[in-house]
């Protein structure tokens, strides 16, 4: 018998100008895993915060009852008291403080105001067990991965008797092996009785372990499918995200591809600090106009290595090679001579490198190519704000104008943004680095047409991604990169996730 542990009734959540939750319902059985689906900005996190305390009670309408009683949490300390603790995107761990004591931050095993450093490592040993950590529990956080960084969230979590696990985007910055640790271990949980909701742009992966997912589109519930009623398909759960049918998960383009616009030639990059290790080794590729070329490789192939280090060389040292443009060998030693010569790179981390999250949308899309909208040392603010919004409208960027602060927008529109900032600066070639990472199968589909339009202009685009069946869907052909070596040059035609595979894995002969 299903016995819900949370229901959500009516909830109804309204910033100035944007109402982002209209009468949510959800409903959460005890012991389930319940995946939440919706495309970047539907308001699943908004939702979540709300469950949490993050909002508090007072601030949004509608009812939330846990184990049947009627909660009003003015905080998260109020909600993780009745045993509901949220594991947010963004990880809140210190990294200069130890393992252990980032488990019982602001829950310390104190005796007399003083804490019990035996008893504290002690119990965190045991909690980094439960989660499948050898760690030893003094080791700082900054010396462990993101994907056990992750884990130790979850010990922390288990640490105030959790009952309700929220993980939002919990897999977003794993590779694949610390992705599938993490969801058998939800799975491990769920056979202990703790009970998860989880977020997630990655249907295959809500596949594998939800009892039940619901979907919210544009601040409303719209429906709740479970696995033992049957009928889960990605195509079902796309539909209820996006509204509609994608009759393909990448449009169709006939690229028209012309002669060569860059060629990078023997490059060889060191690591910046540990100056015995070499990240990329004699390295060479080219791209041609209208043509989209992939970069495959597993975690520490290179790929963003060798990219940045081309644009500006703003990763590396003692970096050596040529770059050629239409033949001719350029400088991009600096980023504006990166830029200077019609190069653009999109960073995979955006929030950290890609925007300023304080600034507007208007300010970030013009950053990179301000000369543009100068006059003698001044900027035109009025063609900035022509400009930026011709960018809004034509890249469907969802904010009300803008003069919206950029962190302030979903993942997919702080994307948009990005794109938006160096198509601007008119580049020939542009270096786009995890272009789609978490953001929705809805935005994906729209960045995938953006991509597709940049080619058909002529432009030369070079895409790093860890989704092979993203590369697949949209490059022409596809470089591959194993321990900082080009292992294999695979066009199209006779590209695929095990041929690809086999070159990633290649050793340099």
């Amino acid at each position: 018998m299903n016995v819900p542990i949370l229901q959500m009734r009516g909830i109804t959540k309204t910033f100035p100008g944007v109402k982002a939750l209209q009468d949510v319902t959800l409903d959460v059985n005890r012991g389930e895993v319940h995946a939440i689906c919706g495309e970047n900005g539907a308001g699943k996190s908004t939702l979540m915060k709300v469950l949490s305390g993050v909002y508090a009670h007072n601030t949004f309408e509608g009812d939330i009852l846990f184990e049947n009683e009627p909660c009003d949490f003015a905080s998260i300390s109020d909600s993780e008291k009745r045993g509901i603790v949220i594991i947010h995107q963004e990880l809140a761990l210190s990294p200069y403080l130890s393992i252990a004591e980032n488990i019982f931050l602001g829950n310390e095993l104190a005796s007399r105001g003083w804490v019990d450093w035996r008893k504290t490592n002690l119990e965190a040993a045991k909690l980094l067990a439960r989660v499948g950590l050898s760690e030893n529990p003094v080791t700082p956080i900054q010396h462990i991965s993101v994907g056990k960084q992750q884990l130790v969230e979850i010990a922390k979590a288990l640490s105030k008797e959790v009952k309700l696990l929220i993980l939002d985007e919990p897999t977003a910055a794993l590779n694949d092996e610390d992705s599938d640790h993490l969801l058998d271990l939800i799975l491990h949980l769920k056979g202990q009785g703790v009970t998860s909701i989880i977020i997630s742009h990655k249907l295959n992966e809500i596949r594998k372990v939800a009892d039940a997912v619901t979907i919210i589109r544009d601040g409303k519930s719209i429906e709740t499918l479970r696995v033992d009623q049957g009928g889960i398909t990605q195509e079902r759960i796309i539909r209820g995200m996006v509204g509609r049918d994608l009759d393909s998960l990448y449009p169709e383009r006939e690229p028209q591809i012309g002669e060569e616009v860059l060629r990078i030639q023997d490059w060889t990059v060191q690591h910046p600090q540990d100056h015995t290790r070499t990240v990329v080794h004699n390295a060479s590729l080219n791209v041609r106009k209208g043509e989209v070329v992939g970069l495959a490789g597993l975690m520490g192939a290179g790929r963003t290595e060798l990219a940045m280090s081309v644009f500006g060389r703003t990763y590396g040292r003692a970096v050596s090679g040529k770059v050629f443009k239409h033949g001719k060998e350029i400088n991009t030693s600096t980023v504006p001579e990166a830029i200077r010569h019609g190069i653009a790179y999109a960073t995979e981390d955006r929030k950290h490198y890609g925007l300023n999250l304080i600034e507007d949308i208007k300010r970030n899309i013009s950053m990179a190519a301000l000369p543009k909208l100068s006059k003698r040392g001044w900027v035109d603010g009025n063609q900035e704000t022509t400009v930026a919004n011709s960018y809004r409208k034509s890249m469907n960027i969802k904010a009300p104008s803008v003069a919206a602060i950029t962190g302030k927008l979903s993942g997919g529109n702080q994307q948009k943004v990005v794109l938006s900032k160096w198509m601007f600066s008119d580049p020939d070639v542009l270096i786009l680095d995890e272009p789609t990472r978490g953001i929705d199968v809805g935005a994906k589909f729209e960045i995938y047409t953006i991509i597709a339009e940049l080619a058909a202009q002529g432009k030369a685009v070079i895409v790093i991604s860890s989704e092979l069946p993203e590369l697949l869907g949209i490059c022409d052909r596809i470089y591959t990169l194993s321990a900082g070596h080009v292992t294999g040059e695979v066009p199209i035609a006779a590209a695929s996730q095990e041929t690809l595979m086999h070159y990633m894995t290649k050793e340099k002969e």
